[in-house]
């Protein structure tokens, strides 16, 4: 078994309070969730209104399967125009 885990940190642009972060999130993590077999969440700066920590979880048999799915999901956050990527980190664990 192989876990893939993903952590992107993010600067948003739009949010002027923690309200409006949390629509901008909530939309970034819900694409995700719709689109890529991964669990995800918000994990870091939640007090902090224009930085955001999401981590990102994908469990199968192999890194083969898990890398493509995690390099996708950081793709489709780099398109986001109302956000900038400051640092990614992924790791894989093998059980």
């Amino acid at each position: 078994m192989v876990i893939g885990v993903l952590q992107i940190d993010l600067r948003l642009h739009t949010p002027q309070n923690l309200k409006q972060k949390r629509g901008v999130i909530q939309k970034i993590l819900a694409r995700c969730r719709n689109h890529f077999p991964a669990s995800c969440a918000e994990i870091g700066h939640q007090d902090l209104w224009q930085r955001s920590l999401l981590g990102f979880a994908v469990v199968n048999t192999s890194e083969q399967v898990v890398a493509p799915v995690l390099e996708r999901i950081e793709k489709a956050i780099l398109d986001n125009s109302e956000v900038d990527l400051i640092n990614v980190d992924t790791e894989f664990i093998h059980y």
